[in-house]
Formats: structure tokens, sequence, C-alpha cells
């Protein structure tokens, strides 16, 4: 009698990038990029939590050759010698969540959308605080820009990052020297 042997589950292969604006961790399942986010935000537990509950899987801190891709792009990014990312990405997230990270990846570099202009941009004008809280839930920071999204009276708002890393983003994309 032989034993049926459990298929291996693959883990999200993680590794810490240091950005100028602070430490980055990146996660990597299935050849795509599935984590980018700041290493000491707020809800750092919800965000890994709500990541390996969808992928039912855990991480393991490697390298690989998807997070080394984003590590060329983010330092590319970060030196201004690119304005865009081409990497294949893992968005985990509820269907609306889905839909906010993609239309803020429309966002042009150097620009800026309010909160309001993009949930009007969704068909969802009456949804501002829900595209805000989907906003905080991007796990893809950077690569997904939900840096470009202020308030509608011009001024920043929360930032996983932070409110400083998000007007030296904003600064780096137009120029202006911080």
């Amino acid at each position: 009698m032989t034993q049926t042997s459990k298929p291996k589950i693959k883990p999200i292969l993680t590794q810490l990038y240091h950005s100028p604006l602070g430490t980055l961790i990146l996660g990597a399942y299935d050849n795509k990029i599935c984590l980018c986010d700041w290493f000491e935000r707020k809800n750092r537990t919800i965000i890994d939590k709500r990541i390996q509950s969808l992928l039912n899987t855990s991480t393991v801190e490697q390298a690989c050759e998807t997070s080394n891709m984003a590590v060329e792009q983010l330092d590319a990014y970060f030196t201004q010698q690119s304005h865009a990312f081409d990497i294949p990405l893992l968005m985990l997230g509820t269907p609306f969540q889905k839909t906010v990270w993609q239309h803020l990846g429309n966002i042009p570099y150097g620009s800026t959308v309010s909160y309001l202009q993009l949930a009007k941009q969704i068909n969802k004008p009456s949804a501002v605080r829900a595209v805000a809280n989907a906003n905080n839930a991007n796990a893809i920071s950077i690569i997904i820009p939900c840096h470009r999204v202020i308030g509608s009276d011009g001024n920043l708002r929360g930032y996983a990052g932070g409110l400083e890393a998000k007007q030296h983003l904003l600064n780096l994309e137009t120029n202006i020297k911080s």
C-alpha cells in the first residue's frame, strides 16, 4: 500500500527593500507580486493575514526572480529612471477593492485625483469612504499608486507609509526637490 502525499503548498516569498523613504516588504507568489507594502505600517498584521488567508499559505523570507525584478523597478522609480512598473501583480482583496486598485493604476505619473474623483470614476460617487478604505487596504504600494489620491481640498490624507513619504513620492513624480 502506498501513501499519497499532500501537494506541497507554495509559500509567499518575501524580502525587505530599503527605499529612500523607509523599508518595504515585498512578497511574491506564483511569479507575481502580491505585496509591496510599508514594513512599519499601522495595519501590517491585518494586511499580512488577509493575503495569507486568501492564498491559504504562509510566508518564507527568500528572494526570488519576481521580487528581484520588483527591486530593480523600484530602484529605477526612486532614481527617476523609470515612471512605470512592468511586473505581474496579484491583487488580493474584494471585488470592490480590486476595482479601486485597478483605477489607481490608471492615475498618470505626476498626477493626483481626489477620493471623490476616484469614486466617480468607478461609478460609485457616494462611496468616497469605501474608496478611501480600499486605498488603505492596498498591499502593493507605489506600484499601485495609492499615494496619488488626495483630499478634495487638495490636502494630503492618510497613507500607509506616512504623510511625509506620500509628499516625497508626489514631489519625486513632479520633480520637486524635498
